[in-house]
């Protein structure tokens, strides 16, 4: 667990690195319209995960995981050193779909290792607050890490740290014992496909949960599509500052989540 626990990391911290670096790219395009881009490429997200993550659970077990995952993120990794050179918008549009579909597919692949490494309810319950913990403080960590790399280089090199981020969860994964596994469930693809939606609709609990994510999912996205304009258009300040407001974000995200 160890090994696939520092493999998220290393997921996390690529993806934040890219995070700050696309609004810096969607200004240096659009300058004072980068919201527009950034609200486009929030919108390829949601709709990725929505329709791949459900299919990729329903897969997951059928597939060899090691191989799956790290497919996964060498294809995440190619995205990322393409970014770099991209010269329309069009063209961010499309290799954001292509990494948000790898991302969709990689997470429940990935969760679902967590339970056959960690049978025991006590310890799959803390692996999966650990793995919580570590996606919450990433938006702390990748900005102040970005602000840092930017004061020796230009938004565009965040883009390697981010290729390197993905390579190295590869590596990881790779270096994980996996115990075997059960006979995949025999149960009808359809039903495997709906099962979380279904597990939601009929767990009151959970339904409060959706809709507490659905509000904070709204401060989430104002911040992302916002904060560059903001900063640099309305300001006129410089990416460092993006980075730190987005920082600045996170660490009362995780105070909140604390009070």
């Amino acid at each position: 667990y160890r090994h696939l626990f520092l493999a998220q990391i290393a997921a996390l911290l690529g993806t934040g690195l890219a995070t700050i670096a696309l609004g810096l790219l969607a200004h240096d395009i659009a300058g004072a319209q980068a919201g527009q881009i950034l609200g486009a490429i929030l919108s390829i997200k949601m709709v990725c995960y929505v329709a791949v993550a459900p299919i990729a659970s329903a897969l997951a077990s059928r597939l060899p995981r090691k191989s799956f995952l790290v497919s996964l993120d060498l294809v995440r990794a190619g995205v990322a050193t393409c970014l770099p050179f991209v010269a329309e918008i069009w063209q961010i549009y499309a290799l954001m779909t292509v990494l948000y579909v790898a991302s969709a597919a990689f997470t429940p692949a990935f969760q679902s290792m967590i339970p056959d490494i960690l049978p025991a309810e006590e310890d799959y319950t803390r692996a999966l607050s650990l793995s919580r913990l570590a996606a919450a403080l990433e938006s702390v960590a990748s900005p102040i890490l970005a602000a840092a790399l930017l004061a020796f280089m230009s938004f565009n090199d965040l883009f390697a740290g981010t290729a390197f981020g993905f390579v190295l969860s590869a590596t990881l994964v790779v270096s994980a014992m996996l115990p075997k596994t059960a006979a995949p469930s025999q149960r009808p693809f359809l039903d495997r496909l709906t099962a979380g939606i279904r597990l939601f609709a009929l767990t009151p609990r959970l339904r409060g949960v959706f809709a507490l994510s659905l509000a904070t999912a709204a401060g989430g996205a104002m911040a992302f599509v916002n904060t560059v304009v903001l900063v640099q258009s309305e300001f006129g300040l410089g990416d460092r500052e993006t980075a730190f407001a987005l920082a600045a974000f996170g660490a009362g995200s995780i105070i909140a989540a604390f009070s």
